[in-house]
């Protein structure tokens, strides 16, 4: 079993045995993050390009990371200063690309399926790092690993997902990754951005912010996509922060032990507050760090592949 020389595109589909597979090896991964000496050479003679053609901090920054650690070489595209601007298409940019032997392509872009386009375009393993509102997989990764190291399991835990679930490509992969290791999963938020068929992949679904947060062991607060809703969703900012903004007094409702998630940027005191994001209950940051050992582990296992991974230098 393993994920050598496939692509990533998404977690729709994925195996418990697949998830806790990349889990492990970034778990490996994370004594080499803290570690002094952060390079391995399990990439070196590899090439990664990382193609994002939306804005991004963290997931770009860390998959750059992750592929130095690795001793890869490493290829960032910017579309602003590319051919794409002379009106080349995506599909001869991705060829280009292609023809100078990279091995993967870590590739973010605003329309959903743009991954699966390249995919069928092109022979370099595609990392999906972001596609539209349909699937940001190492986001749910790096999620379920943060959720695994502070809880110790994740099979049984009440998870929370609160938010603009019906733009966040964040909530999807989380969704079917957290449902394949047997967590109990609770949707919340306005109607206008949490349509009721999503039940139908075996969540919960919530319009009330107080009765989704009871005895959850985990909330994960997705930030507002401004820039897909467009306007009318909800009437004013001070609104849906008063309703599903998640504050210290929501907290009282769950666990005593709640574990707050956040895949940033964040919009603070809008579905966060202060408060809580620099809290006791918060593992923001520890989030961030954990994106660079997932995405090392999704690196080397798909290029790679192999559970047993060599941590000498």
């Amino acid at each position: 079993m393993g994920i050598k020389g496939k692509s990533l595109l998404g977690l729709e589909g994925a195996t418990k045995e697949e998830i806790e597979l990349i889990l492990r090896v970034a778990k490996k991964m994370k004594t080499v993050v803290n570690s002094e000496n952060k390079k391995l050479p399990l990439l070196h003679g590899k090439s990664v390009a990382n193609m994002f053609f939306e804005p991004s901090t963290r997931t770009r920054s860390s998959f750059e990371l992750a592929a130095k650690y690795l001793d890869a070489d490493v290829l960032n595209f910017t579309p602003s200063t590319s051919s794409l601007v002379k009106g080349e298409s995506l599909r001869d940019t991705l060829l280009t690309v292609t023809a100078m032997g990279v091995d993967a392509i870590v590739m973010r872009h605003k329309q959903e399926g743009a991954p699966l386009f390249a995919s069928q375009c092109v022979d370099p393993l595609i990392i999906n790092a972001g596609d539209g509102a349909h699937e940001h997989p190492t986001q749910a990764l790096l999620d379920l690993f943060t959720i695994q190291e502070v809880k110790g399991h994740i099979d049984g835990l009440k998870v929370v997902i609160v938010g603009d679930i019906d733009h966040g490509r964040v909530a999807r992969s989380n969704i079917y990754a957290l449902k394949a290791l047997g967590a109990d999963v609770h949707l919340v938020g306005p109607r206008t951005l949490l349509q009721p068929d999503l039940a139908t992949l075996g969540v919960t679904i919530h319009y009330e912010l107080e009765e989704a947060l009871v005895d959850a062991d985990v909330i994960n607060v997705l930030r507002i996509q401004k820039e897909r809703q467009g306007s009318g969703f909800f009437p004013s900012d001070r609104e849906y922060a008063t309703l599903f903004g998640i504050h210290q007094t929501s907290l009282r409702q769950a666990k005593e032990d709640v574990l707050i998630l956040h895949p940033g940027p964040m919009n603070r005191d809008l579905e966060i507050g202060t408060d809580v994001c620099y809290g006791p209950h918060s593992a923001i940051q520890e989030q961030v760090k954990n994106g660079i050992s997932v995405r090392m582990a999704v690196l080397y296992l798909t290029i790679i592949g192999g559970d047993d991974v060599d941590l000498t230098r």
